[in-house]
């Protein structure tokens, strides 16, 4: 596998904000959102065995994974990894962005979704029948930049019967007062969060 960076963290986003967890990003993305902050992933990274990747998570003694990107799933090997972490007791974050299918991850563990919003220049790259897969383990995340993807994270959770838990999150991750006035004013009933990473260190790259 091309494995961009292992480093161990807080998570900064999702149902899981704020717990140690171990990050693999894998190298490599299908999207090329204007306001990505990982650009540094499409293309950097080494070739790692699984085994080897197995071995870095491990010495950390966090049975708590986050696989990101990048884009894993674009590494078929991504579900191996997955699998064998799992059978060692690992519990498992997948960042997806929307675009691959879902179907065939394991059920054990907890996909994190995007689904990308029109400041993203990406949201005609979305998979709709990934939205009738997710489950409420899971969690979908809309990023927030201004009034018009408000508008259109707000017609797709209207077009479709969505399961699983809803989360926005600003532009930047830390501009939360607009985006939760928003949600007051207009009783949206999802979940607004930071990125607690960024509030923690900024933009420092590996935390």
């Amino acid at each position: 596998m091309i494995v961009n960076e292992i480093f161990f963290s807080i998570q900064g986003e999702g149902k899981e904000i704020g717990l140690p967890t171990v990050f693999v990003r894998l190298t490599g993305c299908n999207l090329r959102c204007r306001w990505c902050d990982t650009k540094y992933a499409f293309t950097e990274g080494k070739e790692m065995e699984i085994s080897e990747i197995i071995d870095r998570v491990e010495r950390y003694g966090i049975k708590r994974v986050c696989l990101t990107g990048g884009e894993p799933l674009l590494q078929d090997d991504s579900r191996i990894l997955m699998k064998e972490l799992l059978e060692k007791r690992y519990s498992i974050v997948l960042e997806t962005n929307g675009s691959l299918p879902i179907d065939d991850v394991d059920e054990r563990v907890l996909i994190s979704m995007d689904w990308k919003t029109p400041s993203s220049g990406e949201q005609d790259r979305m998979l709709e029948s990934n939205l009738k897969i997710l489950r409420p383990k899971d969690q979908l995340k809309f990023v927030i930049a201004d009034e018009e993807d408000y508008e259109y994270a707000l017609s797709i959770i209207d077009s479709h019967e969505i399961a699983t838990e809803i989360i926005f999150q600003p532009l930047g991750g830390m501009n939360l007062r607009w985006l939760a006035e928003k949600i007051i004013e207009d009783r949206v009933d999802v979940r607004v969060l930071p990125q607690l990473h960024k509030v923690i260190w900024g933009e420092e790259r590996g935390v």
